[in-house]
């Protein structure tokens, strides 16, 4: 099970631990392998990414992201984390939970989940969930930038 913490970050499955905001690429990359095969990757305006599979899900992180120009560092460490269901795994529940506040987010259907979250506190302005059938298909939770300085 993956629980999402926003404005901390991930706890990964079993005794993985968590990737917290913050946490350097190595201590991000060494937590997800201890569960699944890490993997390279790539996201514009970041000096770091990689991604996992999980039971069906991809996990994608990444970290020390620059401001829009490209010019200074607005998050440094981990920035943001998303999982995504595979494809073929989106007619039904997923085979791993992935939970916020009590709610399996991919084990019900859309209608369902939206329902159980309204009841709850308001989400987070850094998680974002999307999909367009009857699961949902992915799920972010993103740090908070760093104030500028004036």
């Amino acid at each position: 099970m993956f629980e999402l913490l926003p404005g901390v970050g991930l706890r990964l499955p079993g005794c993985a631990g968590t990737l917290r905001f913050g946490m350097d690429e190595r201590t991000a990359q060494w937590a997800v392998a201890t569960v699944a095969d890490v993997r390279d990757g790539w996201v514009c305006g970041a000096r770091w990414a990689f991604s996992a599979q999980y039971r069906g899900l991809t996990l994608d992180a990444y970290g020390d992201t620059t401001d829009s120009h490209g010019r200074r560092q607005d998050t440094p460490g981990l920035a943001g984390i998303g999982l995504t269901r595979d494809p073929f795994t989106l007619t039904g529940p997923s085979a791993c939970a992935v939970v916020l506040s009590g709610i399996d987010l991919f084990g019900y259907p859309t209608a369902e989940v939206s329902d159980a979250l309204s009841e709850g506190l308001p989400l987070p302005p850094t998680l974002r969930l999307s999909g367009d059938g009857s699961y949902l298909t992915a799920v972010s939770v993103h740090a908070e930038p760093v104030p500028v300085e004036s």
